[in-house]
């Protein structure tokens, strides 16, 4: 500090130069780390406020500027900068009765640096202050014996110190008069001594003040006491901010004296930090754990009488970062991500800084719930300093990360000439040029694109591979403006993103149909008023509406009329009274109509009956707000003819993108008077679509209602910290059924103990075994059991459970397996081939189906010689299911039959499949079996005889051993060789006769 600032502090400090001997707190430092949250200026005090933050004040190009209430501050008589970036705050003189102006407010600090800005927590300046008495103590009169109290209330900062006088006289310490610091005198088993006037006196560094005086009555003898027991002072609930001293006051009286005992309501110990005083429990220092509902109990001594009451101490804490984000240095093009967690009561917000300003979401910027901040895509400019602030009603405390992002030597440039087209209303072709350098390093690109407009628009993120300069989005929305971009990487790292472009997507027809209510000014029109369709349902700029309508029981005749995109009703004139009309109509864009709304029907009232016709209120509206909604209108033309108004409303379920809206019951009609023209529509669900009719009636008819739709606001996110409730336990008892080929019934219980409501479940399910996260589907209930649709038949699923509290979800259950239902195939047997064997038959050969939804129990197939026939005159044969080819005879040669076939279950025939023709080849030569078999049979007659005479000649001996050898070998077959020998000899010599 230099020596003239040094010489203006100590002057201001009235010649106090040695500040470190000095009690009171005379600098305050504002850091981005935990720290005073308020401070208080006193008269003759300066208030030196310091700016840590974690850069030199003498590097070259550091800068300090200072905010009061988010505005910099102007240097004053009474605030002094100072060269070391400090300021001072000079404090009204003693003397002063008119507070200074332009001192009091919430102060930090930025500082800016080479690399980054920053800043400081938020400290805020009051001046020392003290109220008038809020509450001055009243007159007493008490028996003797009993117990008197005297309470005080005044305000001030710092806070005050409160004494007090008997007869102006301070009172001395006595075991009977207990003083305690919420401004309350107990005066004990009270004396005719005790009588007297007490007042309070009320001091800090801003001023005393004294109350008025009360008078203290003892009246003789404890006969007047109550024989039973009560309170004098009950404990109430009280809010303490942490770490002030809190007094939970209880005073009790009878005769004889009762006991009086302190405990919690949740069964916990008292902490042994907590002191009793006589009968009141006194926490010179509240932490968090002494939050909660103490129970004081007066017992009348040696009965079992007693009195209870409880009351509530709640704890409150300025924000403390748990767990600050850390500092990292990432290449370009990678993910960065900072965590920051804090704690406080009540629950802080959390605010995420770079280089001192709001970090802004975007496609490629996410904040994410449990103060999670991501960022995609790194380049060089979001290199800097990041600040996450948590902050409550009492306090603000932050954290620093730094971030730096690393360019290495050798990277290819940007992607070059980048074109978008759209094919359609929802695809689109990208294509680009390589980049200039380095461009033969590239292993691929990732193709980037979000909505260009919106706060917080979901960037996407495509990989490609590097052969290849192009790149189909699809699934994008019509009528819709995109920004894309391409980045190139190689093995060192990825490029700078490419330039972006941007791209408006084709118009498409809309995507459902309007929601319409009709009423009727006159017998002989109707009016037709819609609702706007929503963005994403008009796929476009809706250019025209149409109107058909049509009376009923006169012919199909349809009248159509058609009215501009920006109306949002018409008038249908010269109409037949007492006459039911059916009314229906469409919206189109430029690409066309979209679907058609389902028929309204309508009865125009009757021309002679008119004065009994009760019309619609007219203009009604509606104020929504996040869980009400304020409804008015004015009366209808003939409104002397009514007697009240009738209302009633009910809640829509929205299914965004598909333009269907479930209606749930409608609540009773609420009947208004006459006079009464609107009404508050109360206990309704955040961001829900809610439908409001209102209509006249008297005693003999109810007439036409007018109708208002619309959406409740959204309840706003609040921010979670690490002391929101513990998550609710997955649910018990699930159970799975097989309801069809296509749905299965989930059943569960709730969950036996949890700590939170649940309001709602969420179930997830999957074919069984299978990882692949296109193939997850989940679904929310509000009920305990489900009805999971549009499944494959014939597949296993498992499914899992989650239950639901408010801003906080729990895991999901152990997971339940069940297979739906068989059903008939959903597709014919595959690759049917046919090929002509002979004439008279064809083989048949084919590969199951794709989708045989069960266990194929058989194979229909079906030919016949013309295709023209009808499917019952052709032939049938039938075959066992576990076969993949047949063969069928009885053919006719050189005739064109026609196949077709289809597979079996238990359930019955699928789709058979596209007709195949085969052609039978024409009668030829063919070989008689019979001959054939005659042919055979003689030659081995032959051979027999032969072999019958060679053995009778052998017998005679007439015949030489080697013709006979010769013929052996010709006759016998080789394997008699093998024999052994023995036997050969024995077969070769003469048998004895």
């Amino acid at each position: 500090m230099a020596v003239a600032d040094l010489w203006l502090f100590c002057l201001l400090s009235l010649g106090f130069c040695a500040m470190s001997v000095q009690e009171k707190p005379l600098w305050v430092e504002l850091s981005c780390g935990a720290g005073p949250v308020h401070a208080v200026l006193e008269p003759g005090w300066p208030l030196l406020l310091q700016c840590h933050l974690g850069v030199s004040p003498d590097e070259e190009g550091s800068e300090v500027t200072w905010l009061r209430n988010g505005v910099v501050v102007q240097e004053s008589p009474a605030l002094r900068l100072l060269s070391n970036g400090s300021l001072l705050v000079a404090p009204p003189p003693r003397e002063s009765r008119a507070p200074p102006v332009g001192l009091e407010g919430g102060y930090s600090c930025q500082r800016e640096d080479a690399f980054g800005a920053l800043t400081s927590r938020v400290v805020n300046l009051s001046l020392a202050s003290l109220s008038r008495m809020l509450r001055d103590p009243e007159a007493q009169v008490v028996p003797a014996g009993g117990a008197a109290r005297f309470e005080c209330q005044v305000e001030g900062l710092p806070t005050p110190t409160i004494t007090w006088e008997k007869d102006q006289v301070p009172l001395e310490p006595s075991a009977r008069f207990i003083s305690l610091p919420s401004g309350v005198l107990q005066i004990r088993g009270v004396t005719d001594e005790d009588a007297g006037s007490y007042r309070c006196i009320a001091s800090n560094a801003a001023r005393k003040r004294h109350s008025q005086e009360s008078t203290l009555t003892v009246t003789p003898g404890q006969s007047s006491l109550p024989t039973k027991v009560e309170f004098v002072a009950r404990p109430q609930n009280s809010t303490v901010i942490l770490g002030r001293p809190a007094v939970m006051e209880c005073l009790a009286q009878g005769h004889p004296k009762p006991l009086v005992s302190w405990s919690r309501l949740d069964g916990k110990p008292i902490a042994t930090d907590v002191v009793v005083l006589e009968t009141n429990l006194v926490i010179p220092d509240t932490r968090r754990h002494h939050a909660g509902v103490y129970v004081c109990r007066a017992n009348k001594p040696m009965t079992r009488e007693f009195v209870s009451t409880p009351a509530e101490l709640r704890v409150l804490s300025p924000p403390v970062i748990l767990l600050p984000p850390e500092t990292v240095s990432l290449s370009r093009g990678n993910t960065a991500r900072f965590v920051c967690n804090s704690s406080g009561e009540p629950p802080p917000a959390l605010l995420w800084l770079r280089n001192g300003r709001p970090v802004q979401p975007n496609g490629r910027v996410k904040i994410q719930s449990h103060g999670v901040l991501l960022i995609n895509q790194l380049s060089l400019d979001d290199a800097g300093y990041y600040q996450c602030l948590a902050s409550n009603s009492l306090g603000m405390a932050c954290a620093t990360a730094k971030l730096s992002v690393i360019v290495r030597e050798g990277l290819p440039s940007a992607p070059r000439q980048l074109q978008a087209a759209p094919l359609s209303s929802t695809t689109a072709l990208l294509t680009w040029d390589r980049p200039e350098l380095n461009s033969d390093q590239i292993i691929g690109f990732s193709v980037h694109y979000q909505k260009a407009s919106g706060s917080d628009n979901v960037e996407y993120q495509y990989a490609v591979n590097n052969d290849t300069m192009e790149y189909q989005l699809k699934e994008l929305q019509p009528h819709t403006t995109y920004t894309l971009y391409v980045v190139a990487y190689s093995l060192r790292g990825a490029s700078r993103p490419s330039q972006p472009v941007t791209m408006e997507m084709l118009e498409d027809v809309p995507s459902a149909p309007t929601q319409l209510s009709l009423l009727s000014p006159s017998p002989t029109e109707i009016r037709v008023m819609w609702l706007p369709l929503s963005t994403l349902q008009s796929r476009g700029t809706i250019t025209h509406y149409r109107i058909d309508y049509s009376p009923l029981g006169q012919g199909e005749r349809v009248f159509s009329t058609e009215v501009g995109g920006n109306e949002t009703q018409v008038t249908l004139r010269g109409l037949s009274p007492n006459q039911m009309y059916r009314v229906r109509m469409t919206a189109g864009t430029r690409a066309g109509f979209g679907p058609v709304s389902e028929w309204h029907t309508h009865h125009t009232p009757d021309l002679l009956n008119l004065t009994m016709v009760l019309f619609a209120p007219t203009e009604l509206k509606v104020r929504a707000k996040m869980h009400s909604l304020h409804v008015s209108w004015q009366p209808p033309p003939n409104h002397t003819q009514i007697s009240g108004y009738k209302l009633a409303y009910q809640m829509l379920d929205s299914e965004d993108g598909e333009g269907s809206e479930k209606k749930r019951a409608e609540v009773q009609p609420i009947k208004l008077r006459k006079r009464v023209k609107h009404h508050d529509i109360t206990d309704l669900v955040p961001g829900r679509v809610y439908q409001v009719k209102v209509w006249a009636y008297n005693k003999q008819t109810e007439g036409y209602p007018a109708v208002w739709k619309g959406r409740t606001e959204k309840s706003p996110s609040p921010p979670k910290g690490p002391d929101d409730p513990s998550p609710p336990v997955p649910p018990s008892g699930i159970r799975a059924t097989a309801n069809s080929s296509r749905s299965i019934w989930l059943r569960w219980e709730r969950p036996r103990f949890s700590s939170v409501r649940i309001i709602n479940y969420t179930v997830r399910c999957s074919p069984a075994g299978l990882r692949n996260a296109s193939l997850v589907s989940y679904y929310t209930s509000s009920t305990q059991d489900i009805l999971l649709g549009a499944l494959k038949p014939f597949t296993r699923y498992e499914m899992a459970v989650q239950s639901n509290a408010v801003n906080v979800v729990g895991p999901f259950s152990s997971t339940v397996e069940e297979s739906t239902l068989v059903d008939r195939p959903s597709t014919p047997p595959a690759d049917l081939q046919l090929s002509a064997l002979d004439s008279s038959s064809v083989l048949v050969s084919w590969r199951p189906p794709l989708e045989p939804n069960g266990i194929i129990i058989s194979y229909r197939i079906l030919f016949s010689c013309n295709v023209s026939q009808p499917e019952h005159l052709w032939t049938n044969s039938t075959h066992n299911g576990s076969i993949s080819s047949a063969e069928l005879q009885g053919l006719q040669s050189g005739t064109r039959y026609f196949f077709k076939m289809g597979a079996c279950t238990e359930m019955g025939v699928g789709p058979f499949s596209n007709v195949k023709d085969v052609h039978t080849p024409s009668n030829g030569y063919e070989l008689d079996i019979h001959a054939v078999t005659g042919i055979i049979v003689g030659v081995c007659l032959g051979l027999l005889c032969i072999l019958l005479c060679m053995c009778v000649s052998f017998r005679n001996g007439k015949t030489s051993r080697r013709w006979q050898s010769r013929l052996f070998s010709l006759v016998v077959p080789r394997w008699w060789n093998d024999l052994p020998s023995a036997i050969q000899s024995s077969d070769s010599h003469d048998s004895p006769l």
